[in-house]
C-alpha cells in the first residue's frame, strides 16, 4: 500500500502542469553608462526643498524598542531643504500626538521625547548604537535618501547589467579617492592607487528609475541601504512614493510612504529651529546625560 500511494503522489507529480504566466515579460530598457549619470544627476538637481505628509514604520533587528515601540505605523512630516536642513515630526495616529521631533541642520541634530521627557543633541554624523532605536535614527540618516549628491564629473563610474530573481538592472558604482591616494606610474602607465566605493546606484531596467541606492562607509561597509518604488510626478518633479532606509550599523529599518509633497517651494529658517522644552532631562548623545534646565 505504501509503494503504491509512493506511485500514485509519483504519477500525480510528473502530470502537474506549470501555470502560464500571468502576462507578457516586462521589456528591458536600454541605457549606456553615461546616459545614467545624467538620468542621477537630473534627478538630484532637481529637487531643492520637500514639504511632505507621510506614515512611517521604524523596525529594529530585534524587536520594537523605546518609545515608538506602542506604535506599528506612525504618521508624520518631513521638512527638508538644501543643504542640509532637515525637520521630521513623527506623531501618533488618530489623536496626532507628537511621539519624536528632531531637526538638524548638517552639523547637529537635536530631538524631543515628549514621553521621555527628554532632549537629546550631538554631532549629526555621530555614530553611537543606542538599544533604542529610535536614539540611532538620525535627520541626517533621511536627508541622504531625499538630496542625493550629483556624481561629480571625473569621477570613476563602473557600469555593468545585474539581475534578481525577478528584477533586471544596471548598476553605477561610483568610486572615490580613500585616505593617502594619489598615482603610481609603471609599465602599464599611471594608476590611481587606494580607490574605495563611495555608493551603488541600481536602476530598474523596466523603466530606468532609481530601485536603490547603497552608500558605503572608507572600511567597505554598507552605511544606508536605501530603496524607492512608486515613482510619479509631484508638482514639476518626480519623487518615490516609498522610502525604505535601512542602516545596518544602527540596527533600524524605517518605511516612509509619501502621502501629499510639495517640491522646491522655501521654507523659512524658523520651521527648522527646535529648543529645547523647559524641565526637560538634557541629553547629550556621547557625552551622557545632565539634569534639566530651568
Amino acid at each position: 500500500m505504501g509503494l503504491l500511494a509512493v506511485a500514485v503522489v509519483g504519477c500525480a507529480a510528473q502530470h502537474k502542469k506549470a501555470a502560464p504566466p500571468s502576462g507578457p515579460p516586462a521589456q528591458l530598457l536600454q541605457a549606456s553608462r553615461q546616459q545614467l549619470v545624467t538620468s542621477y544627476n537630473d534627478q538630484a538637481n532637481s529637487i531643492h526643498s520637500v514639504n511632505a505628509s507621510v506614515s512611517m514604520k521604524l523596525t529594529a533587528g530585534t524587536a520594537y524598542a523605546g518609545v515608538i515601540k506602542s506604535y506599528h505605523v506612525i504618521s508624520g512630516f518631513i521638512l527638508a531643504q538644501k543643504p542640509a536642513d532637515i525637520r521630521v515630526i513623527g506623531q501618533a495616529p488618530i489623536v496626532g500626538t507628537t511621539i519624536f521631533d528632531m531637526v538638524s541642520d548638517g552639523t547637529m541634530f537635536h530631538m524631543y521625547i515628549p514621553s521621555k521627557n527628554t532632549f537629546l543633541e550631538g554631532p549629526a554624523n555621530l555614530q553611537r548604537e543606542s538599544a533604542k532605536p529610535i536614539e540611532n535614527l538620525r535627520p541626517q540618516h533621511l536627508l541622504q535618501a531625499i538630496f542625493w549628491n550629483p556624481i561629480p564629473a571625473g569621477s570613476p563610474v563602473l557600469f555593468e547589467a545585474g539581475y534578481t530573481t525577478e528584477t533586471h538592472y544596471y548598476i553605477l558604482t561610483v568610486a572615490a579617492p580613500g585616505p593617502g591616494a594619489g598615482t603610481s606610474s609603471g609599465a602599464g602607465g599611471t594608476q590611481e592607487l587606494n580607490w574605495q566605493i563611495e555608493r551603488k546606484i541600481w536602476f530598474d531596467r523596466a523603466n530606468l528609475s532609481v530601485a536603490q541606492l547603497q552608500i558605503y562607509d572608507p572600511s567597505g561597509n554598507v552605511m544606508s541601504d536605501i530603496r524607492y518604488a512608486g515613482w510619479r510626478a509631484f508638482g514639476n518633479v518626480r519623487f518615490p512614493e516609498d522610502v525604505v532606509i535601512v542602516r545596518p550599523a544602527d540596527d533600524y529599518e524605517l518605511r516612509i510612504h509619501v502621502k501629499k509633497l510639495t517640491p522646491n517651494e522655501a521654507i523659512p529658517p524658523a520651521r527648522f529651529e527646535l529648543k529645547q522644552p523647559a524641565g526637560t532631562r538634557l541629553v547629550r548623545v556621547g557625552e551622557g546625560t545632565q539634569e534639566p534646565k530651568p
